[in-house]
């Protein structure tokens, strides 16, 4: 299945550009406290550094460094390999039941999705967008001709997949709620999923 080519104008690329920044300077205020008192909780649950970064894919497949607090155990990168038999969801995708790298404070700050505030500073760098397809930690060379079309658009904090189907759904189930995205995507649209994510956070802190 070839990727489709989509009609993205210049101007609708400039508007959520300007989205993107607009809103990100606003929260500022609201996230910084949140920031601080994040990265203390960190600090005082476990050593090591308070903030992780990781290569992710980016638009057009350009590599960038993705910011996110960390939530696991310093030397998580090394246990991967050997708890890689116990996951759960075929490659190149990994998850396994009650991770043992992630910390107490890691599991809150996943739940509430705190731990993705860092990368406010991607999306005023314009590596992301608030909204847009979750980036991948492995590389273009790996994905299949038909999932190259997320690549057509900057990835984002959250999207269309973080309220459908979150970590539950599969990647070829993900590539589709991010094509879906990319097919309706407007300003609008954007609204709706930012929206649709607060309210999804909030119920799964009362659940």
């Amino acid at each position: 299945m070839a990727p489709i080519v989509l009609p993205i104008t210049r101007r609708y690329v400039v508007a959520k550009r300007a989205f993107d920044l607009i809103v990100s300077l606003l929260m500022l205020p609201v996230v910084a406290p949140l920031l601080l008192a994040c990265a203390v909780a960190i600090w005082l649950d476990s050593p090591g550094p308070i903030t992780y970064a990781q290569e992710r894919t980016g638009r057009h497949g350009h590599p960038f460094r993705m910011y996110k607090f960390r939530t696991m155990v310093r030397n998580a990168d090394e246990m991967k390999e050997q708890l890689r038999h116990l996951s759960i969801v075929p490659p190149p995708d990994f998850k396994i039941p009650n991770d043992p790298r992630i910390t107490r404070v890691g599991q809150f700050l996943r739940q509430t999705s705190l731990d993705e505030l860092p990368q406010i500073l991607n999306v005023l760098r314009g590596e992301m967008s608030l909204v847009g397809p979750r980036p991948t930690s492995f590389l273009p060379a790996t994905y299949e001709l038909w999932h190259t079309e997320r690549l057509e658009v900057p990835p984002g904090i959250t999207g269309l997949w973080q309220i459908k189907g979150r970590n539950a759904a599969t990647f070829d189930e993900r590539l589709r709620y991010d094509i879906q995205y990319i097919d309706q995507m407007s300003l609008w649209f954007d609204v709706w999923i930012m929206v649709q994510t607060v309210r999804s956070v909030f119920k799964r802190m009362g659940a």
